[in-house]
């Protein structure tokens, strides 16, 4: 069996990838051997998951007997920091979750107090970009705006072997990046087509039974455009009145959610579980009926949440975004118009039917146009609200694209691929700037003196 040294945050760690790594790790066990490399936290540590070893542990083992391949799950949470210098000082496969990486790399080396190597980084990753850009990101005056610099061609020029989940994302890469070996790996999630009492649920949250349910799960941010939500919600509810919003995660110090829906008035339509575990999320999800899986800005990435509604057969509301416009979707585009707002009603007649985007192909959610967000949101909700041989439709269309391309199956067939490919890999890769591979070595070997390993010793290994 192939070694394989796999850097990525596992449970107890809320995070999404840790999550998705548990389920690619468990497809892939029986074809490889692997190592599966952790941060130093006892968070980390204190709970034993196949092969799980510290970071600390990886030189001296990659040392004495080598893998045969690593591979990196990069995201831009925080839970990711510590692969950053062993990325760049021993390529092998990054799998990245973002397409942007400008804001993890940014709050990295600031911490850090590192202000010129960001600086050298943002020059080397936009030649193209005025100098200036980068002494707004050391001042903190960037914001948002890091999106129009994305800041991979780090990432790129040092991986073996890039993979995506994303196929827009892949094409618009391999563009950019000619020479690079860029590939893509189907997102896959497991079944989630048992049928829970939706009946209980409701019960423990006081919804009614009647009521049509929308819900968005995972950390309650703006991003997932709440407050929208919020707003549609309330003019949804002044003509269908047994409709109900149910948010699935935990909340965030910098956005208070709770307040924004008291002053919007929708408070006692919106019930705030806290975090569930992944356990419970699909209990969750049987007992919804729409699923809001919205997101901007984005940083291009595959939603698993999104993935795990489409296979439990839920209508889902999704944002057009540029890498999702593959997606056969119902969109509120075009003939659209009517504006709901505070002191305006809604028609049946003028809302009779959805435009569809499709290309002959079957919808499988409802797309809302980011440029005339709350108008076309609004109306989507209303529709779903009233139509529930179109929630059904939906639903059922979107566990057929589940299990069309993404099974946990697809994943491992498309992991295999890739893992194969970086592994033969024979392309000499050196990390693209000097410090960068500096810092994989002088991490590794302070970690060692800190363990009491002299570098004497390292080099002898």
């Amino acid at each position: 069996m192939k070694r394989l040294a796999w850097f990525t945050p596992l449970p107890p760690e809320r995070s999404g990838i840790a999550t998705y790594s548990v389920e690619v790790l468990d497809s892939l066990a029986e074809i490889y051997d692997i190592d599966i490399v952790v941060d130093s936290s006892p968070l980390q540590l204190k709970e034993e998951s196949g092969r799980r070893i510290s970071a600390h542990d990886f030189l001296w083992r990659h040392q004495k007997d080598p893998y045969d391949l690593i591979v990196y799950q990069l995201g831009n949470a925080t839970c990711h920091d510590y692969i950053w210098p062993y990325m760049f000082r021993y390529p092998g496969l990054v799998v990245l979750h973002d397409g942007q990486l400008h804001q993890a790399r940014a709050r990295l080396l600031f911490q850090q107090k590192r202000y010129d190597d960001y600086r050298v980084e943002f020059e080397y990753n936009h030649p193209d970009a005025k100098s200036d850009i980068a002494y707004l990101g050391i001042s903190g005056l960037l914001g948002s705006l890091n999106y129009f610099w994305p800041m991979l061609r780090t990432v790129v020029n040092s991986a073996k072997v890039l993979a995506l989940h994303n196929m827009t994302l892949v094409q618009d890469l391999k563009e950019q990046f000619p020479t690079a070996c860029i590939e893509r790996i189907r997102m896959g999630v497991s079944d989630n087509s048992v049928t829970r009492s939706k009946e209980d649920l409701r019960a423990k949250h006081n919804i009614s039974r009647e009521a049509v349910v929308f819900a968005a799960f995972g950390r309650i941010t703006p991003e997932k455009r709440i407050s929208q939500t919020f707003r549609a919600l309330a003019a949804t509810s002044r003509l269908i009145p047994h409709v109900h919003l149910l948010l699935v995660g935990e909340s965030v110090p910098y956005y208070d959610a709770v307040e924004e829906a008291r002053r919007l008035g929708v408070a006692d339509r919106v019930t705030f579980t806290g975090f569930v575990s992944n356990s419970d999320l699909d209990a969750y999800m049987s007992c919804v009926d729409v699923c809001l899986c919205m997101r901007w800005p984005s940083s291009g990435e595959t939603s698993a949440s999104w993935l795990r509604c489409l296979a439990s057969g839920r209508a889902t509301i999704v944002t057009d975004l540029h890498h999702t416009l593959d997606l056969p979707a119902l969109v509120t585009r075009g003939t659209w118009t009517v504006s709901i707002g505070s002191d305006t009603s809604i028609s049946q007649e003028n809302i009779s039917k959805l435009n569809t985007n499709t290309q002959s192909k079957t919808p499988l959610c409802v797309s809302i146009d980011i440029m005339d967000e709350e108008h076309s949101l609004q109306i989507a909700m209303y529709r779903l609200a009233r139509d529930a041989k179109l929630r059904q439709k939906l639903g059922k269309q979107a566990r057929a694209f589940w299990a069309a391309h993404h099974t946990l199956k697809c994943m491992q067939t498309d992991y295999q691929r890739v893992i194969d490919l970086a592994i033969n890999n024979s392309q000499l890769v050196k990390a693209p700037l000097a410090h960068l591979q500096s810092d994989g070595c002088d991490t590794t070997r302070q970690i060692l003196k800190e363990m009491g390993t002299t570098v004497d010793i390292l080099d002898e290994l």
